[in-house]
């Protein structure tokens, strides 16, 4: 999957310590997951799929998402996080249109579901730029925002 010089190739031997090593930002470390265990979880759980996010032939950032229907009968995006150093290039916006052509191909999908932190404005004007809607589906902190394919 490649966009202009944005690409996601799948976590594997190559690349998952580079995946660890990212950071975000201190003020957006409290809305997401260490990486490591995003990729431990998804040997566990073999319907995550994770993703490193490359510019230009360097590992800027990761992404997951789950490959089988969960909650509002969507497919759900687990993760998605560039590097503090990378941030504001528009990395983030199309690893996120690269992940949902690939979430698209996925059996019936009609819709695919992520759910953030109302707080996190970051996250917030990604999805909303992208056709996320807000219908008031919350779980816990998160609210779970939707965008329909068909």
């Amino acid at each position: 999957m490649e966009k202009s010089n944005v690409k996601l190739v799948e976590v594997n031997a190559e690349n998952w310590y580079e995946c660890c090593e990212l950071e975000v930002s201190e003020k957006q470390a409290k809305y997401i997951e260490p990486n490591a265990n995003s990729i431990a979880q998804s040997k566990f759980e073999p319907t995550l799929k994770p993703y490193a996010i490359y510019f230009e032939e360097q590992v800027v950032g990761f992404l997951m998402f789950n490959s089988v229907k969960e909650e509002l009968d969507g497919y759900w995006i687990y993760r998605i996080m560039i590097d503090k150093n990378f941030q504001g290039k528009n990395i983030g916006k199309a690893a996120t249109e690269l992940m949902i052509a690939e979430m698209a191909k996925l059996p019936n999908a009609e819709k695919i579901v992520v759910g953030y932190q109302p707080e996190n404005k970051g996250a917030h004007y990604l999805y909303s730029g992208l056709g996320f809607m807000d219908h008031g589906d919350r779980f816990g902190k998160e609210m779970a925002v939707i965008k329909y394919l068909k």
